[in-house]
């Protein structure tokens, strides 16, 4: 019963993705800026991490 509902979970999320871009193609390009910005700054959190962890933690 799992698999299915993840399977149908999956298919919702597909199917409001793509309804998101074909209705406003501007506002979906907003989304994946964000997406991408929150992705890039939490990259960089990890990469000052392990800056501070080399250096000494102090």
């Amino acid at each position: 019963m799992a698999v299915n509902s993840k399977k149908i979970a999956v298919y919702v999320v597909v199917v409001f993705v793509l309804y998101v871009i074909i209705t406003d193609p501007a506002k979906a390009a907003d989304y994946v800026q964000i997406g991408f910005e929150g992705i890039s700054d939490a990259a960089k959190a990890v990469g000052d991490f392990f800056t501070w962890v080399s250096d000494g933690a102090q």
